[in-house]
């Protein structure tokens, strides 16, 4: 089947979270299996098009935008290591900017730059003569592709048996505009705006609300947040809408693209090992420890505990800095911090890295290479979320023997297992109580067995042996595909 997926964010030419990961891996599985895909995304200034091997095309597209019409530009190039076409939107005046969606604020035209892109693709699609079989949609910013595809083009020849599936990957983020503003850009006149319309969420437009009313089939990155949703907690306001398309709403776990994250080929690794050879991944610990200034008077048998995260208080940070700076006063183990976020969280593991400098390493910012290395050298992960969607980095952390410390939520519930010591099973160690007493003790936890054989070895083989590969995401994906399909033909 032809698959036009159409995101914001697509690793590695743009990248604010997993969000683009997932959407670089999957066309790439979906090319295995036998099928079409292609994908579109905005040509933000900060891509390198010369690195990627991204070309001009000498294709301008037309993009109607409420009574005008605009122009863009398109780029042609490849997902990296495959034959997948990636092209990207240029409009220099929406995306030629630092950040993807405001740095560090969002943009306040967000509304307009993502109605663009979301009708740019359909003007895309046509303009390379790729008629879609199915249009992929990913979060806020293409949701009005959704409204689109139903309102507008299912009424063309070209797009008359489209479906549309869209992907919820995080419900916190929705989208909320200014009506007057967005439905004149969408083109869909404030006629359409009015109390319990489907553009109409509490006196404003909400994106999120859209692409799940107007969608053939809505999915979310994990089957645990796909049932947590549906109740008030989680739902983020939107449970009504949610369970009113109940029977269309469906749960499928993103995957690991295991070509980049394994650490038996990893070139960002310091030294790269296979299941069970835990000598090479201390000595990936050691050259870490080495880089950041800890000598070798140093312990240099501490536990390593690190963080790949945007500091947000989704990620529960505030649980870890309600008891970090006990833990280093104490020196029960090392802490290494790899993100960027809210000033208030940046300005805390900043003063931790001032104070304890052999104990705690914080690199704010995002830096790829070290977060591999940092899943390579590090003995457990946390990842103590308030609310998670789904979340990779656990994943990435139990492929590379890393044991993840997480609270039990969405698709961490789906990931992680409690282990226990009297069958050796499971990979990490949850908690469900969103309370500093419980985190701190499945920290304890964790630690009592580090290094205390046979377990330490049992658990991180179990982690290593896991397998969340990206491709049975996709199969599954395919499947939702084939039944979005059966509703439009």
């Amino acid at each position: 089947m032809n698959i036009l997926l159409a995101s914001s964010e697509v690793a590695p030419f743009a990248k604010a979270g997993g969000l683009a990961d997932i959407a670089a891996s999957l066309p790439i599985e979906w090319a295995k299996y036998g099928q079409n895909p292609i994908v579109v995304m905005p040509k933000y200034g900060f891509i390198d098009t010369d690195k990627y091997g991204f070309k001009l095309t000498d294709i301008t597209i037309v993009v109607p935008m409420g009574y005008w019409h605009e122009y863009a530009r398109l780029w042609e190039g490849y997902l990296p290591n495959s034959t997948v076409p990636v092209y990207l939107i240029e409009h220099n005046i929406y995306f030629d900017r630092n950040g993807i969606y405001g740095d560090p604020i969002e943009y306040g035209d967000n509304d307009r730059r993502f109605i663009f892109f979301s009708r740019a693709v359909f003007e895309t699609a046509k303009a390379v003569n790729f008629r879609p079989d199915i249009i992929h949609a990913h979060d806020f910013h293409t949701a009005f592709s959704m409204a689109f595809l139903k309102s507008y083009y299912n009424q063309e020849w070209f797009f008359s048996e489209t479906a549309g599936v869209y992907t919820i990957h995080n419900l916190a983020y929705q989208g909320w505009f200014n009506p007057s503003n967005a439905m004149l850009y969408s083109g869909f006149g404030m006629s359409q705006f009015y109390q319990g319309s489907w553009f109409e969420k509490n006196t404003s437009v909400n994106a999120m609300k859209i692409g799940i009313m107007f969608a053939d089939k809505i999915t979310t990155v994990s089957p645990t947040y796909a049932k947590e949703i549906r109740y008030p907690y989680y739902s983020e306001g939107l449970q009504d809408e949610l369970n009113l398309r109940g029977a269309d709403l469906v749960g499928v776990l993103n995957g690991v693209y295991y070509d980049e994250w394994n650490p038996a080929i990893d070139d960002n690794l310091y030294l790269k090992y296979s299941d069970g050879q835990f000598e090479i991944k201390q000595k990936n610990k050691l050259e870490f420890l080495k880089e950041h200034g800890v000598s070798a008077e140093d312990n240099l048998d501490l536990p390593l505990i690190s963080m790949v995260s945007r500091l947000t208080e989704q990620k529960g940070i505030d649980l870890i800095t309600s008891k970090l700076e006990y833990y280093l006063s104490e020196g029960m183990f090392r802490f290494a911090l790899l993100g960027t976020g809210e000033s208030r969280y940046t300005d805390f593991f900043r003063y931790l890295g001032w104070k304890y400098p052999n104990l705690a390493f914080v690199n704010i910012g995002y830096d790829n290479t070290l977060s591999h290395r940092l899943f390579g050298a590090s003995d457990f992960f946390l990842m103590p979320s308030r609310f998670e969607p789904c979340g990779l980095t656990q994943m990435y952390a139990m492929k590379y023997g890393t044991i993840p410390i997480v609270r039990i939520a969405g698709g961490l519930a789906d990931t992680v297992e409690e282990y226990n010591l009297e069958t050796n099973k499971g990979s990490g160690f949850t908690f469900w109580q969103y309370n500093a007493e419980d985190f701190e003790a499945s920290i304890k936890r964790a630690i009592s067995i580090y290094n205390q054989q046979p377990h330490w070895d049992n658990i991180r083989n179990n982690a290593m042996s896991n397998n969340f590969s990206s491709a049975k995401s996709a199969l599954e994906y395919l499947k939702v595909f084939k039944w979005a399909i059966e509703k439009v033909r």
